[in-house]
């Protein structure tokens, strides 16, 4: 199997594409057209990212979630604070 080699660069990318992806999601549930709390599935298709993915956002604690029954749930509105943290602003020194 060849090896990628992942620069910060890549990961600056990939970080972006998910900001971009949970503020496109942050929208739709501004405009009432998704629910408050998420299940795992919808998370994953709306940022689309893997199972994987979604569970290291977990573990590392930048998606909080609220495991019921063995089901886990995302609230939109704790996913908007998640994005307003992480806001990157780019200027001329960045």
């Amino acid at each position: 199997m060849p090896t990628s080699i992942i620069t910060t660069d890549d990961l600056r990318e990939f970080k972006m594409e998910l900001l971009d992806d949970i503020k496109s999601l942050l929208a739709k549930q501004a405009s009432g057209k998704i629910k408050k709390y998420l299940k795992s599935a919808e998370v994953m298709d709306l940022l689309q990212v893997s199972p994987g993915t979604l569970q290291n956002l977990r573990i590392n604690g930048t998606l909080p979630y609220t495991k019921v029954g063995g089901i886990i749930y995302y609230d939109a509105e704790e996913i908007q604070k998640v994005m307003d943290a992480n806001r990157v602003h780019h200027g001329i020194n960045s």
